[in-house]
């Protein structure tokens, strides 16, 4: 028996043995590169990510980051950056895995390998052991880098899957924040039946929401509520911090009409604005009983029933100059300008309202073009209409020459009050889209004089019956017919001004106004007296 029929031949062996010697170093680099891959590549993506996330350098603008535009605020980081950086994050971190793979393991390491170079350096081995050493581990390199990379692969997407999931339950809660905030605040408005208007002359125009200027850079913020820029506060361009929701107190910032940049009274977009134009022909004593409402709701403030503060500065400042003129015992200048409005809060218990009593120029009322072009008429709540009868050409015939004379002194209006009410009544239906659910005050001024004239009878409790008593019975129906309720006053307004002026005579000066505050659901009843002459409080 020789010894082929025995055992192994000597070239079996050394085969064998190479065998064994190259699956151990492939098996081996297998498992090196893929611990050594998968924790370098796990590491980069979550570098990546990170990194994707914020700038691509500290100090320098990002692409990626929403431009500010025509608002001159930052967009929220939960309306849309969450998902642009989340985006960001979930590509870029793709994009590197496969950049390692394809341009790390396999060109460079693996590719340097199978040339008998070294992975870093790229330099040729220094003997043919070590170059064949290399291109034995080079298969089981880009095999270890493959499996790692898949690996990576899944680790890292179920770490996206749980990460994009946490973004969007995120974005739900942002979405539904500013969702709630935004509809409990419109709601509230509505339950109080908040109606923004600009008050100023030429605009009257409506809006939703106030224009705010920055506290910081005066920059005008067009959309300060909860919404694409923040829920509770904004961020200007400037850095500047502002409440955006009244929660947060956007009530106490500084707002202006959008539409003609004119400054609004800190409650207009907290409470119910009341529109109430004072109709009247020239001369008929508008400004003087403005002068008497406004002292009268003083005296009832200050005698604690209700409280009424003067809404912006250039009110303040016109009522002080008003109060100065009268206390001189000289006359109120007329209405210069189109018109104005005087912005009244007055609060009684809990609740408040914003008057806005517009006292437009006597020749504004006298074609029904100028009328047409008293816009503030359309948002009007109610009308507070003067009446000078003295001005009236049926009362004057009634005069006797001492009377008439009595009655110049008066400086009666240019145009009587039947005629003023003609030119208003049909072009305010219209103005108004037809409602017929407006009130009527009816005011007659210059009682003082009419208490002196012998040739008429002195106005007593029922002004109403009185008017038709004088000849004016037709402008009393025609009140009773075209609004939807209506009462009548007899007022003096020098009685209620001036430094002689008495308590009671400016208490029943603010009735009016307060009869039409009743209307919208302010509590003033104890303040208002009865026909009979007695407060129903």
């Amino acid at each position: 028996m020789n010894d082929s029929d025995t055992g192994m031949t000597g070239g079996e062996l050394t085969e064998i043995v190479l065998t064994v010697l190259v699956a151990f170093t492939a098996v081996t680099a297998v498992l090196v590169c893929l611990a050594y891959a998968l924790w370098a590549l796990l590491a980069l993506v979550v570098r990546t990510a990170a990194r994707a996330v914020g700038p691509f350098q500290p100090g320098t603008a990002d692409p990626r980051v929403l431009a500010i535009g025509t608002e001159p605020a930052h967009p929220s980081y939960w309306h849309a950056q969450a998902w642009l950086d989340t985006a960001s994050a979930v590509g870029r971190s793709y994009g590197a895995l496969w950049e390692r793979w394809r341009g790390h393991w396999m060109v460079t390491v693996a590719g340097r390998l199978l040339r008998g170079r070294r992975p870093k350096t790229g330099l040729r081995g220094s003997n043919p052991l070590t170059r064949l050493t290399m291109r034995l581990v080079a298969p089981g390199t880009a095999l270890g880098g493959t499996v790692a990379t898949l690996l990576a692969l899944a680790v890292h997407t179920a770490v996206l899957v749980v990460f994009c999931a946490f973004v969007a339950v995120f974005w739900a809660a942002w979405l539904l924040t500013v969702g709630a905030v935004r509809g409990s605040e419109r709601a509230w408005l509505l339950a109080r039946r908040v109606r923004t208007t600009c008050p100023h002359p030429g605009c009257h125009r409506p809006f939703p929401i106030a224009a705010h200027p920055c506290p910081n850079c005066l920059s005008v913020h067009t959309d300060l509520r909860p919404g694409r820029y923040g829920v509770f506060r904004h961020s200007c361009a400037c850095g500047q911090r502002i409440a955006s929701s009244l929660l947060s107190g956007r009530a106490r910032v500084a707002a202006q009409c959008p539409a003609c940049a004119r400054p609004l009274p800190e409650s207009v977009g907290t409470t119910r604005v009341v529109h109430v134009p004072l109709i009247g022909g020239s001369s008929s004593g508008k400004t003087m009983f403005v002068a008497a409402v406004i002292a009268g709701l003083r005296s009832w403030s200050t005698r604690g029933n209700l409280h009424m503060e003067l809404a912006s500065d250039a009110d303040q400042q016109d009522d002080e100059a008003l109060t100065l003129r009268l206390d001189r015992n000289d006359w109120a200048h007329k209405t210069q300008g189109d018109q104005r409005a005087w912005m009244i809060l007055v609060t009684k218990g809990r609740r408040r309202r914003l008057l806005y009593l517009y006292d437009p120029m006597g020749e504004s009322l006298h074609q029904a073009e100028r009328v047409r072009e008293q816009h503030y008429l359309a948002h009007a709540d109610g009308v507070l209409f003067v009446v000078d009868v003295l001005a009236d050409r049926t009362v004057r015939r009634t005069l006797g020459t001492t009377d008439d004379t009595l009655a110049d002194t008066a400086r009666p209006a240019a145009q009587g009050p039947v005629d003023t009410y003609q030119g208003l009544a049909g072009e305010l239906a219209a103005l108004t889209g037809g409602r017929g659910d407006l009130p009527a005050a009816v005011v007659v001024t210059k009682r003082d004089v009419l208490d002196r004239i012998q040739s008429l009878p002195a106005p007593g409790a029922r002004v109403d019956e009185w008017l038709a008593t004088i000849g004016l019975g037709g402008l009393v129906r025609g009140f009773t017919h075209d609004f939807k309720a209506s009462a009548f006053w007899a007022v003096s307004a020098s009685a209620a001004t001036g430094t002689g002026a008495l308590d009671t005579e400016r208490r029943r000066a603010a009735e009016p106004v307060l009869w039409l505050l009743r209307r919208t659901g302010l509590r003033v009843d104890d303040l208002i007296m009865d026909e009979k002459g007695v407060r129903r409080g």
